[in-house]
């Protein structure tokens, strides 16, 4: 054999080792992992994933692998969490190792770790802390965050009355007023609906943000500090973001609901009636005295499950979960929709039914597996504003109107047109008739 030949016969040799090694190296480090389909080179697991209906698609590799799976976004390996227990498991009982945040193809270019929900680290503390201490401080003592909210809604009901019970699309005006709550904190003012930069910020932030992408410098001498620009306009971003599209959508899956089931509509009107009336402003306080409204919100946000995939954790340290090794920096998908879907937990998860916050008394019950919010050290920080805004802009509006179709209600469809990381509820036409 000429030595040409010979050379070649050793790189061949070399490579093909190469490639086996590395694949039994592939192979045990996913023997480490929860078990989940074979990945393709460069492709993973996407074909495994159908893009318009990911959470059958998790379902399928639930029933197949277990509450625990692992699949292959491409190149890159994300632990699937499935259930109540699993979620809880990881995101409460191991709260600390679980508290990264994962990585969002479609905004990690964007946001580059800044703002508070996609930070990390002592930036993500330090924002978290900020973010929740200027809630609790809403307003700096001049104006509650009731107030605000208060008044909002009120303007909310006057548009409604302009429509003088003709059907109209609630889906923009009910973006613009739950983004005014947002501004009032922000800017220090509310807008009005039409005004041209009101709807500019809007427009703005449904595309994608698009002003916000240039590095900005600091406002601190302290190199130390995140609180410099670019981390405070991030999380003013994300509470634009949480506190408009979330609770706007959830309002919008509330009305259609309440339309469908004209029974429910009508015990929560008749519980408002008998607590607040309808003469005065409607009141956080007055919760605790509507426990069957009470449980028809919580219903409406675990069926509406707005947010089903939950934004992706990653893992602190390299830690032992379930008999598994969960490496440092691994991505961690914590399915909400699992949790406020799950069996075992609610008696008819797949429909909607306020009795699954109701005891055989008629008292409210609370539900550990409700976490619209997600739960752990990244429940969401808004999450004491959104409940407020729902509550005060559900009762506000029953409070003046009855909400019909103008189709038969059995005809609506609940069903989400498009349903991934988020459940975006279906437009329909509304009639606000005035009681």
């Amino acid at each position: 054999m000429e030595l040409g030949e010979t050379l070649l016969l050793l790189l061949v040799v070399c490579i093909s080792t190469f490639i086996l090694l590395s694949s039994w190296s592939q192979i045990a480090r996913r023997r480490q992992l929860p078990p989940g389909p074979a990945p393709l080179p460069i492709l993973g697991n996407l074909l495994e994933l159908k893009a318009h209906d990911m959470l059958r698609s998790f379902k399928k590799l639930r029933d197949q692998y277990g509450p625990v799976f692992t699949i292959h976004l491409g190149h890159r390996r994300v632990v699937v969490l499935y259930g109540y227990k699993a979620v809880k498991e990881a995101l409460v009982d191991h709260a600390e190792e679980f508290s990264g945040r994962g990585h969002l193809a479609t905004v990690d270019d964007f946001v580059q770790g800044f703002g508070i929900a996609f930070a990390n680290g002592e930036r993500w503390k330090q924002l978290r802390r900020f973010t929740l201490s200027t809630l609790r401080n809403f307003g700096m003592g001049k104006r509650s965050i009731e107030e605000r909210i208060q008044e909002e809604a009120q303007f909310l009901v006057e548009e409604f009355r302009k429509t003088h019970g003709s059907a109209f699309d609630p889906t923009f005006i009910l973006s613009r007023s739950v983004s005014n709550v947002i501004c009032s904190t922000v800017f220090g003012q509310r807008f009005d609906y039409e005004d041209k930069d009101f709807l500019s910020l809007l427009t703005k932030i449904n595309e994608n943000f698009v002003l916000m992408s240039a590095t900005w410098g600091q406002e601190s001498k302290n190199p130390l500090s995140e609180f410099h620009l670019k981390t405070m306009i991030m999380t003013v971003l994300n509470l634009f973001i949480a506190g408009t599209e979330t609770v706007s959508s959830t309002l919008r899956f509330g009305f259609l609901i309440l339309m469908k089931y004209p029974e429910v509509q009508a015990k929560v009107a008749q519980e408002i009636d008998d607590v607040i009336g309808r003469s005065r402003v409607p009141k956080v306080e007055d919760r605790t005295q509507m426990p069957y409204t009470d449980a028809v919100i919580h219903e409406i946000q675990r069926f509406g499950d707005v947010i089903p995939m939950n934004l992706p954790h990653a893992v602190t340290r390299t830690m032992q979960f379930r008999g598994y090794t969960l490496p440092k920096g691994i991505d961690v998908l914590p399915l909400l929709t699992s949790v406020l879907r799950d069996p075992d937990c609610f008696s008819d998860p797949e429909n909607f039914n306020p009795g699954h916050f109701l005891d055989e008394k008629g008292h409210f019950k609370k539900s550990d597996a409700f976490i619209p919010f997600s739960t752990g050290r990244r429940i969401c920080a808004g999450e004491g504003l959104a409940r407020m805004e729902l509550f005060l802009y559900l009762t506000s509006i029953l409070q003046h109107f009855a909400l019909t179709s103008p189709v038969d209600p059995m005809d609506l469809d609940l069903t989400p047109p498009v349903s991934g990381f988020a459940n975006i509820p279906p437009t329909y036409p509304l009639c606000a008739i005035p009681r």
